[in-house]
């Protein structure tokens, strides 16, 4: 079943999503199912991946001279994904993302997910690398979204990315994509950010997913401004509680959303992590109070870092 039939489904009942990390290299997968374990009473819609591309690090070698080399801290997120469907039975939704791969790369990867049975995508740009001032695209692979939603839409239509007919086309793949009610921090202003919006919505996005934020009326806003725009796929909240006290700060600096003054007094007042954790706990806990009673019914959490408070949350929600 797809994502938006899902959402579709759900109509009326309350129900969340929630996204995962793919293991470091190497750790194997008992900490990523145990998250699962936790969450999984909850009965989640779906459960998204992500996906992380290889990055420089630098090693200092016996001379003294640093050596820059090419590292992929996080591999496996098609793997990961499948894993989880198998053992789980829960919906999955890996991230395929423009960073870091080739055009070549990407068609690989739907010919894999075709072959597992996963058809349910979300599409990102991804970040740009941590040594760039912007987002510099693989040579060979795409600068936007919206030419990656493109690639799809040729592969779901029986097409390689150079023209040459699929022989035996697979299940079409069915995506949503993200979207900033705080404004991606590349965009200009809000409006050219949802205008991108918008066209990746007529390019057959179904939903979309918000970065995480933590003052709800800019999320209505962004949704009443949406609709005006002519946005008319579903947009679900995505909702993170913070659960330690470095999170007060890195959190708003790393996602680009701001602390309501309200939230931002009573986090000064924490002296420990766990004070912040329970702060958070409640502060996300009444975000998704207020959600539910304008009428959203969908919310996705990010648990990185934050399992225990997501858990904590929802059983305080459902």
């Amino acid at each position: 079943m797809t994502v938006i039939e899902l959402l579709n489904n759900s109509k009326g009942d309350k129900h969340f999503s929630f996204e995962v990390l793919p293991p470091l290299k190497g750790t194997g997968t008992d900490k990523l199912f145990a998250t699962i374990e936790k969450m999984k009473e909850f009965n989640p819609l779906f459960i998204n991946i992500t996906t992380h591309h290889s990055e420089f690090v630098y090693k200092q070698m016996d001379n003294g001279l640093l050596q820059r080399n090419r590292v992929r801290r996080r591999p496996g997120t098609i793997a990961i994904a499948a894993a989880i469907q198998n053992k789980y039975g829960i919906p999955v939704q890996p991230h395929v993302i423009c960073s870091g791969a080739t055009v070549e790369d990407i068609e690989y990867e739907l010919l894999d997910l075709q072959f597992l049975g996963i058809s349910n995508l979300l599409l990102l740009r991804g970040d740009k690398a941590k040594e760039d001032s912007r987002f510099i695209p693989t040579p060979g692979g795409h600068e936007h979204t919206t030419d990656l939603i493109r690639q799809v839409n040729r592969f779901n239509e029986g097409f390689f990315a150079d023209g040459t007919p699929i022989k035996c086309p697979g299940e079409r793949f069915d995506f949503g994509v993200a979207c900033y009610p705080e404004k991606h921090d590349e965009a200009p202003n809000l409006e050219m950010d949802m205008m991108y919006l918008k066209e990746k919505q007529d390019l057959g996005a179904e939903y979309a997913v918000t970065q995480l934020f933590y003052d709800n009326n800019k999320y209505f806003a962004f949704v009443e401004k949406a609709r005006q725009m002519g946005i008319t796929i579903p947009i679900i909240p995505g909702i993170k509680p913070f659960a330690k006290l470095s999170q007060l700060t890195v959190v708003p600096k790393t996602f680009h959303c701001d602390i309501p003054q309200e939230l931002a007094l009573e986090a000064v007042k924490c002296k420990t992590d766990e004070e912040a954790k329970q702060l958070g706990i409640e502060w996300a806990t009444q975000q998704c109070k207020e959600l539910y009673a304008h009428g959203v019914n969908d919310i996705h959490f990010y648990t990185v870092s934050a399992v225990n408070a997501v858990a904590e949350v929802a059983k305080k929600l459902l």
